[in-house]
C-alpha cells in the first residue's frame, strides 16, 4: 500500500500561484476524485504530487519527501495517466502497453514471461485485446485513451494517477473505466483520477476533493461535496442532485448569474 501526503503545498507557474496551501492525506484503498472548474489547478496538482514540477511546501511518499526520492521509485510506485497525450511513434499496440514495465527493466534488458503476462492482464482489463496487433496512432481518440489507460495499468504501482480518463470516451467505456478504477481501489491500490462527470465523481469515487482557484474548499463523501451550496459557489450552477444511494445522479439545469453568486 502507498500514501501520499502534502503539508502547505502551494505551486506557481510564473508569478501567479495555480495551487494554493494544500494539506491532503490520500490513503490507499479508496478511488479518491479530484474536481473543480476549468483552471481550478486539478492538474497542476497531480503532477506536483508526482514530483514534476518545483513546489513548496512538502509532498511525501510513503512518509519519504518526494524530492528525495529516485525518478525511478517514484515511477514504479505510482503509475500516472496525464491528460491529452499524443502518440509519435507507430508503435503496435501491445508494445505500446509493454512500456509501462520500463521502470522495472534494467537497461537493455528484455521483456520476461512475467513482464509479458502483466502487459496481457492490463490489455484485458482495458478491454482492448481486439486492437492488440493495430497500430497506435491510427487508433480513434478513444481508442487511445484505453490504449494509454492500459499502458498506466501495466506498470502495476501500488499507486494510480489519472487525469480526465473519460475524455473522448461512449459513455458504455466510461462505466467500464470508472469500475476499472473502482475496482484497482478495492485491490488496496490508492487511485487518483481528475474528473469533470459529477455523476460519475458521486456513483464511483469514495472521496471527492474540490477546488476552486487553487484551493481546498471542500473534501469528504461524494453527496457531501457535491451539495447544491457547492455547486452554485464553485461552479456558478443549478443543479438537480438525486442521492439515491444505488445510483445518484448530478445533473446542472443552468449557470447562475455572477451577482446572484454568494
Amino acid at each position: 500500500m502507498v500514501t501520499l501526503t502534502t503539508q502547505a503545498l502551494s505551486v506557481s507557474l510564473g508569478t501567479r500561484t495555480v495551487v494554493n496551501d494544500m494539506s491532503l492525506s490520500l490513503e490507499p484503498g479508496r478511488l479518491i476524485g479530484i474536481i473543480g472548474p476549468n483552471g481550478a489547478g486539478k492538474s497542476t496538482l497531480v503532477r506536483a504530487l508526482l514530483g514534476l514540477i518545483p513546489y513548496r511546501g512538502s509532498i511525501a511518499l510513503d512518509g519519504a519527501e518526494i524530492t528525495g526520492l529516485h525518478r525511478s521509485r517514484i515511477a514504479r510506485e505510482l503509475a500516472y495517466l496525464p491528460q491529452g497525450q499524443t502518440l509519435h511513434w507507430p508503435l503496435s499496440v501491445e508494445r505500446l502497453v509493454g512500456l509501462g514495465r520500463l521502470p522495472h527493466l534494467a537497461p537493455m534488458s528484455r521483456i520476461s514471461a512475467a513482464d509479458q503476462a502483466t502487459i496481457d492482464r492490463a490489455i484485458e482489463h482495458a478491454d482492448i485485446a481486439h486492437l492488440r496487433d493495430r497500430i497506435a496512432t491510427e487508433l480513434s481518440g478513444g481508442e487511445r485513451a484505453r490504449v494509454l489507460l492500459a499502458r498506466a495499468l501495466a506498470v502495476e504501482a501500488r499507486g494510480l494517477i489519472v487525469d480526465e480518463p473519460l475524455a473522448s470516451l461512449d459513455p458504455g467505456h466510461q462505466i467500464d473505466v470508472m469500475e476499472l478504477l473502482r475496482g484497482e481501489a478495492r485491490t488496496g491500490a490508492l487511485v487518483v483520477t481528475i474528473l469533470h462527470d459529477l455523476t460519475m465523481a458521486a456513483r464511483y469515487c469514495d472521496q471527492l476533493l474540490l477546488m476552486d482557484r487553487g484551493r481546498l474548499v471542500a473534501e469528504g463523501a461524494p453527496l457531501e461535496v457535491l451539495s447544491e451550496a457547492n455547486l452554485r459557489t464553485v461552479y456558478g450552477v443549478q443543479a438537480r442532485i438525486d442521492g439515491s444511494e444505488a445510483a445518484p445522479l448530478v445533473v446542472p439545469t443552468g449557470r447562475i448569474a455572477q451577482d446572484e453568486i454568494v
